[in-house]
């Protein structure tokens, strides 16, 4: 296992936003990195493999990958890609108008269900051309409300985004996905200490079987698989890239005892998390 001393914390971003146009470059090259922002990175050619926590994806070029702060990730030695570069956090995510949020839930706040997005070519040259313009207005000389505009265009690109997400689910305007989003957004920020389905209908207003029913029709999970789901991802992050032990981890997630956590776990995964933890000591030894 990787020492979470040899993990390397993304460094801060001046007005927490950046843009970059990728030329044979290599991103987080020799350490594995947690970031502290969100991350849009548009290939348009390269070749290797991108590790972003446990999951490792081959590169083939004309894809787009979404990143989101907390997870934990690695250009393989040798990867090399050219395209675009977007990080950026949420206080300048604020910036952005508030018709724009829900698709930021949409793509980041289950980042693993949408690690990697696939464009057709008509969406491709679209996102190319929307980069290269949010890349020039970022290089323009300082002015009043810059950021604003920078933030106007990044609406922009997410929105397409999601548009590339959902463009076959025909109930993203409808009140259930407005609900749905909603519970997302929640969920990403309250996962860590609430993890009861009830925890999140009653913010909602509405009972936790209708939260239930909304989140199946809408992602074909059950709420309480999603809470489940996102617990699990960050244990397995804490697991495999930092130093806590299984007790601080269990208590970092709101377990009541280690032995809550272990029985959690081992329920999901068909593993204890001392095991799990042990496979990545015995293939990285």
């Amino acid at each position: 296992m990787k020492p979470a001393s040899e993990i390397v914390s993304e460094p801060s971003i001046e007005y927490s936003f950046s843009v970059k146009r990728l030329n044979d470059e290599r991103l987080y090259s020799g350490d594995l990195v947690r970031l502290s922002y969100h991350h849009m990175i548009m290939i348009e050619s390269g070749r290797g493999v991108f590790t972003v926590d446990q999951h490792s994806f081959e590169i083939s070029g004309q894809e787009i990958f979404l990143l989101s702060k907390g997870q934990v990730c690695k250009f393989e030695n040798g990867l090399s890609v050219r395209g675009y570069h977007i990080s950026f956090g949420d206080c300048f995510w604020e910036r952005a108008p508030s018709s724009a949020s829900n698709c930021k839930a949409v793509l980041f706040n289950n980042a693993s269900a949408n690690q990697r997005l696939e464009p057709d070519h008509t969406e491709k040259e679209e996102f190319l051309n929307l980069f290269k313009t949010l890349l020039t207005e970022y290089k323009a000389d300082s002015y009043t409300n810059q950021m604003d505009v920078l933030a106007a265009y990044l609406k922009i690109i997410m929105i397409k985004l999601a548009n590339v997400k959902i463009v076959k689910e025909k109930t993203f305007d409808s009140q259930d996905y407005i609900i749905y989003r909603k519970f997302m957004e929640l969920l990403s920020s309250q996962f860590h200490t609430l993890h009861a389905v009830s925890d999140y209908s009653d913010s909602l207003h509405i009972t936790p079987r209708r939260l239930s029913e909304l989140c199946k029709r809408c992602s074909n999970k059950s709420a309480k698989e999603i809470i489940n789901g996102q617990i699990i991802a960050e244990a397995k992050r804490l697991l495999q890239f930092s130093s806590y032990t299984v007790k601080e981890i269990a208590y970092q997630l709101n377990f009541g005892t280690s032995e809550q956590f272990s029985h959690f776990f081992k329920k999901n995964m068909k593993i204890s998390p001392a095991n799990y933890r042990s496979t990545f000591i015995l293939t990285k030894t």
